[in-house]
């Protein structure tokens, strides 16, 4: 089944980030990353209207989230067995199992703090997966 394609502003993950605001006040340590959930558009590009409950399970279900802050150590490896010259940056989609991680809310915004490991890819865009 193809994934489904959502219907976006133009600019929905600048969106996402101001709806953040300010993150010079947050410190991830160690090799944790903090993502924002993605939560879908309420509407398909082929007009279909999701319901609310729908898109408020993806606060608890999303399986993508956009990388807003790095520790100092995540995706570092001294050995070289788990990561393989894989990383992520600020900005990336990427992809987790919904319940690795821990549940904040940043200015309302869900979000999950994780460990680097838990990390299982990497997205050029979020309707990719669901």
């Amino acid at each position: 089944m193809p994934p489904m394609k959502m219907t976006h502003a133009d600019n929905f993950k600048e969106d996402l980030l101001a709806s953040l605001g300010d993150l010079n006040e947050i410190e991830v340590f160690n090799n944790n990353i903090l993502v924002a959930i993605y939560i879908r558009p309420n509407k398909t590009k082929s007009g279909i209207i999701l319901a609310d409950e729908t898109t408020e399970q993806d606060k608890y279900q999303g399986k993508v989230g956009l990388v807003v802050k790095k520790g100092p150590s995540a995706f570092e490896d001294d050995t070289g067995r788990w990561f393989k010259d894989a990383d992520v940056n600020v900005g990336d989609w990427v992809v987790f199992r919904p319940s690795d991680g821990w549940s904040v809310a940043i200015n309302g915004q869900p979000c999950r703090l994780m460990d680097d490991v838990v990390i299982r890819g990497r997205v050029k865009h979020p309707d990719s997966v669901w």
